[in-house]
């Protein structure tokens, strides 16, 4: 539009030249009817006709200047086939005249015809004028012609049409702008000797539209700064200085542009009113959008959506709702957008019930009667944020037959977000059924759910699709992929993702995750460290990998370099680093290091206590475990079936009886269901110290099934205390036959390979036989591991010796 104006400027000043050809006529009457026709501005159809007839039968129509004026006349009557007919007749053909058909067909939009007849006069060499260039300039910029605009360019310089023009220029710098070539409108823009604001707004402009908004910031100030009277700014130079400013959310730079608008009365202007107002909108500033809004007088739709829309992003339902109604009272009646943003408003705060009910008062007031498709998209998205599901199915299922794809990925999506994994994946291959496009967002949450449900072929089927469809580049979807192929243990795939990908630091930390996932520790380390050699600079996500690898590796050199890192880098180190710092220290053993920086944490939560807790409990300093434990509940913060398993634990391995008993239980009191690994503790702490008789009584009165894990507590202790014949007792009942359920038990848990306890007492009574010359030892070495179970209950000295269980 700015260029469009340029053009029309510059060819209406060719248009002052004077009528002074051949001599029309003798005739006052047909001179006085000749001078009226170059002298009118827009003259009814009727008129012109008759004018033109006139001309053509006094033998004028090869006048160069009444032909040109028909010509302009013509256009300005839509009829720019006339104008090209009356052009067509007239010879010779003169700049003047080449200049009116180029202006006819680039003031009708018609850009390409405009093109067009410049390659006719420059065929027909004709040189262009000052007046050609930014019309044919600017239609290049409008089709996109960038090299034929660049062939115009080097004739341009070569006529040294640039000397005394900035219409010339300004031209070029827009053309470049346009076709997305800032570097050399910036260089065009440097040639321009006498620049005035429309170079000034071409530039500003141009950089706003390629996404250069501080370079149009830093324009805008060059242009107050070394400007003149022709050089200050206009209704144009203010509205891109605004949208940069909301571009960039400088709301700083925003009001600055405000402040001068009103001093140089540009804010009269409603154009620069509704900029100033979306603006502040973008820049998110609730209270400066509405003193905008107030400001202007013919508030449109696109006013009431901006001051609309601010609010409800910053959640504030109640003004929004109280726009929206007010919106309205005035009249003006809301479209798709406005009712959108208010919508994904109530989504956005969770107002399950405002929400719902503003979907009442659409449908009441008939809003919904004519389906618009962003408003149901926006209703699907909302409900699905609610989670409830069954109501956007009802919504989903009333326009599925219209096959859209937004209502489909919306859904698969909305199902992927809401922990539905099995819907998410079901929806997607009715989208495949259907032959409906799924875009990048849909695509993430079906290969999430995939990863989650360990899904193997419909995973692999949905990367296939994305080669298909071109969006294995996507840096969301390709970061999930990663995800996905990592926590199947398939680390060559990730490796070759990774490598082929453009990565940001979503990728590297999904790697390294990836890795640590499946306890490569060395090779999460080696990759944080060619991350860092790649100038890529982690985040706190990445270093709480790094660390939970350093500590698996319990490697406290590797954990204390990445540690000394983060304080080089002055990386802000926030709850979830701190507490694997502290995760770090105390599984490499420098439980005072953890202690230390557990003690200068401002605020911790479940993990960090529980992090402590199993620390001091790893390395049997339980009292260390129960004082963390005190300060825990002194800190209200609530404990958790974790913060219990580290304290049993830690007493366990301490052999503090009574303690143990005592926190066992306290988990009534925060009404803690004792969980199987609870009760595991619980009989090795009651085992390892003699007090078999309460931990059979323990296992008897479980009210889980007990694993190998139990059995192999107790059984440990058996042997540690040399109470083999106890063993025999607990395989018997009491009526001396075997106990038929109990075997049941411990053979089922062996079948289930959770053994590692049968894996314990095998080596003790493996030992022990051997010492004895148990002729049965050679053989025990054949066994399987499902075969130890049944060994130990038969293994009787009195009953089995010489026998070989089978």
């Amino acid at each position: 539009m700015l260029m469009l104006l340029l053009a029309l400027r510059t060819a209406r000043l060719s248009n002052k030249r004077f009528f002074s050809s051949s001599p029309l006529s003798s005739s006052d009457y047909v001179h006085a009817r000749l001078g009226s026709i170059l002298a009118s501005r827009a003259p009814p159809p009727s008129s012109l006709l008759q004018s033109h007839c006139l001309v053509v039968t006094t033998g004028h129509s090869q006048n160069v200047f009444v032909a040109a004026k028909l010509v302009a006349l013509y256009a300005s009557l839509d009829r720019p086939t006339c104008s090209t007919r009356v052009f067509d007749r007239v010879e010779p053909k003169d700049v003047f005249l080449w200049n009116s058909i180029i202006k006819t067909h680039f003031s009708n939009g018609v850009y390409s015809r405009a093109i067009e007849f410049y390659s006719r006069m420059r065929a027909a060499n004709e040189l262009p004028s000052r007046f050609t260039i930014p019309m044919v300039v600017a239609a290049c910029a409008d089709i996109g012609s960038l090299n034929y605009g660049m062939w115009v360019h080097a004739l341009t310089c070569k006529c040294g049409l640039f000397a005394g023009s900035s219409a010339v220029g300004s031209s070029f710098v827009y053309m470049y702008s346009k076709c997305g070539e800032m570097m050399d409108a910036s260089l065009v823009f440097d040639e321009i000797r006498v620049r005035d604001v429309v170079a000034w707004t071409a530039l500003l402009i141009g950089y706003v539209q390629n996404g250069e908004n501080e370079k149009a910031l830093g324009s805008l100030r060059e242009m107050l700064r070394l400007g003149g009277l022709d050089e200050r700014p206009n209704f144009r130079t203010m509205e891109g200085g605004f949208q940069a400013s909301g571009n960039l959310g400088a709301v700083s730079e925003g009001r600055c542009l405000h402040g001068l608008a009103v001093k140089s009365g540009l804010l009269c202007s409603e154009v620069v009113k509704c900029s100033a107002l979306s603006m502040y909108s973008r820049c998110d500033s609730p209270e400066d959008a509405r003193s905008s809004f107030c400001e202007i007088v013919d508030k449109d739709v696109l006013s009431w959506t901006s001051v609309i829309s601010v609010y409800a992003r910053f959640g504030c339902m109640a003004e929004c709702l109280y726009l929206f109604l007010q919106m309205q009272s005035s009249g003006t009646y809301p479209d798709g957008i406005v009712t959108s943003c208010v919508l994904l408003g109530f989504a956005n705060t969770m107002s399950v019930s405002e929400g719902r009910t503003f979907h009442g008062l659409l449908i009441r007031r008939h809003y919904l009667l004519v389906p618009d498709q962003m408003v149901h998209n926006a209703l699907l998205s909302m409900y699905c944020k609610f989670g409830l599901l069954n109501v956007a199915d009802k919504l989903f299922a009333s326009r599925a037959h219209e096959l859209a794809k937004e209502p489909w990925n919306i859904m698969v999506s909305g199902c992927g977000k809401l922990g539905m994994e099995e819907n998410c994946i079901l929806y997607f291959k009715n989208m495949q059924h259907l032959g409906i496009e799924s875009d990048s967002d849909c695509l993430v949450s079906v290969i999430s759910s995939c990863s989650k449900l360990a899904a193997t072929n419909p995973g692999k089927s949905v990367h296939c699709y994305a080669i298909r469809r071109s969006i294995d580049g996507n840096a969301s979807f390709t970061n999930s992929l990663i995800g996905f192929y990592g926590r199947l243990g398939n680390l060559a795939v990730v490796q070759r993702i990774f490598s082929r990908m453009k990565r940001d630091i979503v990728s590297w930390n999904t790697v390294i995750s990836s890795y640590v996932h499946n306890k490569h520790y060395e090779d999460a380390i080696a990759l944080f460290d060619r991350m860092v050699s790649e100038d890529m600079k982690p985040n706190s996500a990445t270093l709480v990998s790094v660390l939970a690898a350093s500590a698996n590796l319990a490697s406290s050199e590797k954990g204390e370099r990445i540690h000394q890192y983060l304080e080089e880098e002055m990386i802000e180190i926030n709850l979830p680093l701190t507490t694997a710092l502290v995760h770090m220290y105390a599984k490499c053993g420098k439980l005072d290091k953890a202690r230390e920086l557990f003690d200068l944490m401002k605020e911790r939560d479940i993990i960090s206590w529980n992090v402590m807790i199993s620390g001091y409990g790893m390395h049997g300093h339980a009292k260390s475990a129960v004082e963390i434990f005190q300060l825990m509940e002194n800190s209200k913060v609530r404990p958790s079936a974790l913060t219990f398993l580290g304290l049993l634990s830690a007493c366990a391995h301490a052999g503090l009886v009574e303690e143990g008993k005592r926190l066992f239980s306290r988990m009534q009191h925060y009404s803690i269901e004792p969980n199987l690994k609870h009760y595991t503790c619980m009989v090795d702490l009651l085992s390892k110290s003699g007090d078999l008789q309460g931990a059979e009584e323990l296992v008897l009165l479980m009210p889980v099934q007990p694993d190998g894990g139990v059995w192999g507590a107790l059984l440990s202790a058996c042997a540690i205390h040399e109470k083999l014949e106890f063993y025999g007792e607990m395989g018997r009942g009491g009526d001396g036959q075997e106990n038929d359920e109990r075997w049941g038990c411990a053979e089922a848990s062996s079948l289930e390979c959770n053994i590692i306890g049968v894996d314990l007492l095998a080596s003790i009574l493996l030992f022990e036989i051997k010492q004895a010359n148990d002729c049965n030892a050679p053989q025990l070495l054949s066994f399987s591991k499902e075969n130890y179970a049944r060994w130990f209950w038969e293994y009787d000295a009195g009953r089995l010796k010489g026998a070989v269980p089978k």
